[in-house]
């Protein structure tokens, strides 16, 4: 990488989005998909970037055929490890070409484009400017891009993604379909979730083209069979205590297990909270969920582990991530039971 293009990344990351956010809110959908568009050319290689998720892969696979013949190449690439046996069957299934971002050797694309992400949040993005950025989280700082469409109050970018299709008269493939779909659901849990009318405009428009079997399989691939243990010493470890159900798992394989369980356990009747946590590499991983009713799942991570590591989400989901070296007892791992987790809870909630 050059001097030159190392200093102009540098001021990107320095700016401020706000500015051309405002300009792109004040266009109806075609005429951000023709500013969108008139960002490529012809001769441009196009690096799609995404942190992999069910709504961000859908997305930019939606990206990939409104580009499909307006660029030379296209290449989708993420940051992440894909380990969700629902997120491994959904891009299995529908054929969503991912390449991983070491893999890809940045240079040799000359336009870049993030979706379902702001390069705050990842420390791997975050080293590049991007031409354009689509995202549905709250804006962040320090950073640019010449085209920003950023839409909080949405539920997912993948109802986005099918208003741009919309406005460039792409009809979808099956496998589009259902990808768009299935991020649209995911992120909106059901619906549930935080969503506004377009987004089930988004889904009513597409579902007509879904394959409604490949969209069951991978909604119902749940775990791997190795993995089926996990439920077993959950079930024989797990402590329930006024409508809370904690679970501790020790070390884990795949951190995702963890958010497997917690949603699992929240369909007991009568339980309120669900607490499950594991170590995983040099971490551990605190999985909240509620049921969302005079109950905050974001604010209660907050307050547990907020100054020990990353900690935040929702009303009904949330988690934290903390180093091992974040503790004061460094045989943590060893001692830290379900009823350790619970002390840890408990102080808090009452």
């Amino acid at each position: 990488m050059s001097k030159k293009t190392t200093e102009q990344e540098k001021k990107n990351i320095s700016d401020d989005p706000s500015e051309g956010l405002i300009k792109v809110n004040k266009l109806n959908q075609s005429e951000k998909l023709k500013a969108l568009l008139s960002l490529f050319k012809k001769e441009d290689n196009v690096l799609i970037v995404i942190v992999a998720d069910p709504d961000s892969m859908a997305s930019a696979f939606a990206m990939k055929r409104i580009l499909s013949r307006r660029v030379n190449e296209i290449t989708i690439c993420y940051p992440n490890e894909i380990k969700r046996v629902n997120n491994i069957a959904m891009k299995d299934l529908l054929k969503i070409p991912l390449q991983k971002w070491k893999s890809i050797k940045k240079e040799n694309f000359n336009k870049k484009i993030l979706i379902d992400s702001q390069p705050s949040h990842n420390e791997e993005i975050c080293k590049y400017c991007y031409d354009a950025v689509i995202d549905h989280h709250p804006v962040t700082q320090g950073w640019s891009a010449q085209f920003i469409d950023i839409r909080p109050d949405y539920g997912a970018v993948s109802s986005m993604m099918v208003e741009y299709l919309k406005a460039a008269k792409i009809k979808t493939s099956v496998y589009l379909a259902t990808a768009l779909c299935y991020g649209i659901k995911v992120d909106s849990q059901n619906f549930t979730k935080k969503s506004i009318y377009q987004d089930v405009l988004a889904f009513q428009y597409i579902f007509n083209h879904v394959n409604k079997q490949l969209l069951k399989k991978i909604e119902i691939a749940d775990i791997k069979r190795d993995e089926l243990r996990y439920f077993l010493f959950a079930i024989d470890n797990l402590k329930i205590s006024k409508n809370r159900i904690y679970i501790h798992l020790g070390k884990v394989k795949n951190p995702d297990i963890l958010v497997v369980l917690a949603d699992f356990f929240t369909h007991v009747y009568e339980i309120g909270w669900v607490i499950v946590s594991g170590f995983y590499n040099d971490k551990l991983i605190v999985i909240f969920r509620s049921d969302g009713y005079r109950k905050d799942a974001g604010l209660l991570a907050q307050e547990v582990f907020g100054n020990m590591g990353f900690a935040g989400g929702h009303k009904q989901s949330a988690r934290a991530e903390i180093a091992i070296s974040n503790f004061p007892d460094e045989d943590i791992v060893l001692k830290f039971t379900t009823s350790t987790l619970q002390k840890y809870i408990t102080k808090h909630l009452n």
